[in-house]
Order: structure tokens, then sequence, then C-alpha cells
């Protein structure tokens, strides 16, 4: 591409970033999801082929390019290398099911009601791919779909199926076991991250007409616990030193102002001492996770081999993504679910030789809300006015100069729901901004946190109490509640109990005893006094 036809390109770019923006902005009133799919083209757009490659519970910084201690990544390496790293990337909430849903549906988790991994999605729910069936291109959904376990049966937006019900199974359990392969029950042929990866290079085969745009979602079981690498890769990083992180320091009292729930839920099913309810080391589960990891790596690398043998790798936008973020024991915790930024920050990667200039770094905050509009747009349609999120395509095209001066989100919401399996996690609101990260833990005697994520990234001085701060609480607490009725979040969805609750504490590690109360919240003298 020379000079001249990559500044028309940007030029056309920065002018369409500034409509969308616009649009979004201006839109006060929640948009409700219309009953049929409309597909509009945008005016001279070419639509490109896209590759989305999801990864389930692969966190932000797990990429050896980052400087990780025990991941290797030699692919995702290359794309950050050959594409752009979009470093903030964030999932409204930190759950596989509602990460999903809001990936598909371009909503947040309180509009498509996906609040937690049991139920299925409601009936009138409307998937982007739908959008590209009704344009004329070819669809195609491999792995993990996990919004309800009742079946696999193939969803609406998909021409090629290849899925299983709920999690999945790295190995097949016994010989019975099958997958749903285009409505059809085969068996699952070995360890599934390479099973999924030939299925997918199948559906790449199949799209031979040139003028015919595909979409292909690769969606991977890996690297979900329990983690298990494939045997190539098993115990390979077994001997490799390792430390934990400075936060996962057992916290005696509560000088520090932490929530109760989160010095309580170190020990159990989501703290690093009872992890799981074994009682193991999180270091030996962080290893196997990393040498899991491996194995999605590599199937990044087989797509990509396969679009270049095909000859649209220059073409081909290709988009990786975790589904959540996951601690091994920052806050003394183990898991996701929560709004801390190991939990909720995700790696996304974003590949396109044509377009994207090679080594960009994107700094703006983009979620899976984003998704939906930046494949539809990549594929020349339009976002359908009900979608949440915003096309972040433009902000990997233009330079950073000229990306500061656009329009974008300023704050950031995050939201979950508490789950009676998993009690230990509260619901909570969380706004984010560029330096300051406001949560509030809903319905509970206990502290809100407030962090200065410029100064204390790793989230480790809640200074909500401190009193040069009251009027930031005051203004965030504020903005929080505004961006949740302005998006139609003010009520709380429920569901039904369902599923085990893995509410058990382990006795010989301070299990009998809550923790204490945060300091800030404890007086020595009566506040008042009544006559």
């Amino acid at each position: 591409m020379n000079n001249t036809s990559r500044g028309r390109l940007l030029k056309h770019a920065f002018a369409l970033l500034l409509t969308l923006c616009s649009n979004h902005i201006a839109s006060a009133e929640v948009v409700p999801v219309p009953l049929t799919v409309k597909a509009e083209k945008i005016e001279a757009a070419k639509p490109r082929n896209v590759v989305f490659i999801l990864s389930d519970d692969h966190r932000y910084d797990a990429m050896s390019f980052m400087g990780h201690p025990l991941a290797k990544t030699p692919h995702m390496d290359a794309m950050a290398k050959n594409g752009a790293h979009l470093k903030n990337a964030f999932v409204t909430t930190s759950l596989c099911s509602p990460s999903r849903a809001s990936i598909l549906t371009g909503l947040y988790t309180f509009r498509h009601r996906v609040i937690d991994n049991q139920r299925a999605v409601p009936d009138g729910t409307l998937f982007f791919p739908q959008y590209l069936q009704k344009a004329g291109y070819k669809t195609g959904f491999i792995g993990k779909w996990h919004m309800g376990h009742a079946n696999d049966d193939p969803r609406p937006g998909f021409d090629f199926w290849f899925s299983f019900k709920g999690q999945g199974q790295y190995y097949p359990p016994g010989p019975q076991y099958t997958i749903n392969d285009n409505g059809k029950r085969v068996p699952q042929d070995g360890y599934i991250t390479p099973l999924l990866t030939r299925k997918a290079i199948e559906f790449l085969e199949q799209q031979t007409d040139r003028d015919k745009p595909f979409f292909l979602y690769l969606s991977h079981k890996a690297v979900h616990d329990p983690f298990t690498p494939e045997p190539k890769y098993k115990d390979s990083l077994k001997d490799q030193p390792y430390e934990f992180p400075a936060s996962s320091e057992l916290l005696k009292d509560n000088l520090k102002n932490r929530p109760r729930w989160l010095l309580d839920q170190r020990n159990s099913w989501h703290g690093m001492d009872f992890a799981l309810h074994t009682g193991q080391s999180v270091e030996g589960f962080y290893k196997r996770y990393c040498e899991a990891l491996r194995s999605v790596d590599d199937s990044i690398g087989a797509v990509v081999q396969q679009l270049k043998m095909m000859g649209i790798y220059e073409e081909t936008l290709v988009i990786y993504m975790g589904d959540n973020g996951f601690m091994f024991g920052e806050h003394g915790l183990f898991d996701k679910r929560v709004a801390y930024e190991t939990s909720s920050r995700v790696p996304m990667l974003m590949q396109c030789p044509a377009i994207i200039k090679g080594g960009t770094v994107v700094e703006e905050v983009v979620a899976n809300i984003d998704i939906a509009p930046t494949v539809m747009q990549a594929m020349g349609l339009k976002k359908p006015p009900h979608m949440d999120g915003q096309s972040f395509l433009p902000l990997a095209q233009l330079p950073p100069a000229q990306r500061e001066t656009i329009p974008w989100r300023d704050y950031f919401l995050y939201v979950y729901y508490w789950e009676q399996n998993y009690p230990q996690t509260p619901t909570h609101f969380c706004l984010r901004g560029d330096q300051y990260k406001y949560t509030t833990y809903y319905g509970l005697w206990d502290t809100d946190e407030l962090f200065d994520i410029k100064a204390d990234p790793k989230e480790q001085n809640n200074l909500i109490y401190d009193p040069a701060l009251a009027k930031t609480k005051q203004q965030m607490q504020s903005r929080l509640y505004e961006m949740m009725e302005e998006l139609g979040g003010m009520e709380i969805p429920m569901n039904p109990p369902r599923g085990r609750q893995q509410n058990k504490r382990l006795r010989s590690r301070d299990g009998v005893k809550g923790a204490d109360f945060p300091e800030a919240m404890v007086v020595d003298e009566p506040l008042r006094e009544i006559k």
C-alpha cells in the first residue's frame, strides 16, 4: 500500500470514527433490542474476512512479549509485532457466560441478562453473526459456547457449527462422549485444542468463493481449569522458578482497610489457601495453566498459516482475545469474577497487514462489548443502534496523535452479580477512569474501594477513607450510578439458584473465624449521646 492510499484510508477511518463516537455519545437513551435482524451496509466499504479467536481465562499479562516469567507465546508475540496490541482491554463481567454473551450481543450484562454460567441465553437475544448472515456472509462457530449446559445445538447466526455442552472436556471422558458436528453426534478425537484448530482449518478450506466474505469464531476451552496441558507441553515448566505476587501477602489484621469479604475469600474455593477446595499450591496450577496456553498459541499460528496458504493473509482481520482474566494469588485470590485488574483485564491482539501497521499499540480502554461493532464494521456493516459497544478498528488504524483528539469512553463500567454457587464474591459495581477506580460492594456491611490506578496499579492502597479524596469518591460514585441509569442497569437481574454451592473453608488455615473489620470502620468511643 503506498503512502497516498494509506493517507486516504486514515482520513476515511478518522471521519468514520468521529461519526461513530458522536452517535454513541449523543444517544442518552437505551435503544431496545429489535425483534428482527436488519443488516445495513456501510456505503463504499470493502467487506473483509474476519477470524475471531477466543480463549478462556487468559490473563492480560500472560504473553511472552510482555515479559511474563512462565508464558511462552511466539504466535501471540507475532500478532503484536505484525499488528496491534490493545493493551487496555477489559470485560464488563469477568465470568465465562456473561462475557461471551457481551461479545456476541454487544450489550452490557444487565441488558443481555446472562448473569451466571448456569442459564441459556434468554429468548429473543440477537447475536451479531445473524447480521452477517443476513448480509450474505458465511459464518462458522467452533468450540466452547457455554451459555447454558443443557445442549450443544447449533445457535442462530452460524452456517458451520462444531461445539459441545457446557465447559466441555480436555479429553473425552469415555467412549460415549460426543460433540455436535453440524447437527451430527461425533466422538471427541483426542485433546480438545488441536481438534478445534483442525475444525477451524476445515471451515477455512471451504471458503473458496473470494467474492463472499466469511466470519470464523474459534472459541477455545483452554485455559480453563482443570488446567490440562497437551502431552508435549506437560511438565515443561515444572522446575521453572516462580515468585508469588506481593499482593498475595497474608493480612492478619485489617489496617489496610480491605473488604472483609476479600480477606475471607482467601480461604475458599476461589482463594489461594483453599483453591478449588484442594489445598494445593497455586504455583502448580499456574504452571499447568501456562503449559496449556502453549496449545492455544499453536492454534493461532496454525490459523494464520492457513490464511497465508489461501493467499488471504494480508486482507483478513484476525482478532485474539481472552474471555476474562485470572488471578493466581493476587489479593490472595484464585479465579476471576472480581473487578480487580488481573481479573477484569484481558489480552487483545489484532492484525490485518493491509490496514493496520505492525507494532501498533492502542492505549484506549476497549471492551468485549466492542467486538460486535468492530467485526461488523470490518465486514462493511453498520452497528445496530441497540448495541452498547463501539468499533475500535479505527483506533488501530490511526496514528497516536490523531487518536488522542477523538472522543472515546472516559469511564469503563464493570458489574458482577452474586451467585449462590460461589457465595464468596458479592454483587459489585465498578467505575474505572483514567486515574481512579471506584468499586462498591452492593448490600454488604463492608468497605468500598477507591484506587489510584496510575500510582497504585496493583490496587493495594484503598483510598476510600482519605479525606483529601472525599470529593473524588463522591464524584465517582455519582457517575457510576448515572451511567448505570443511562445504560439501563439500575435493576439487579436475579435467577433462582442452580448448581452446587462451593461454600467451604479449611479449618487449619484460620477457617473458623471471619476477617477483622476495616480499621477505619472501628471506633474507640461512642459517637453520640441520646438524652
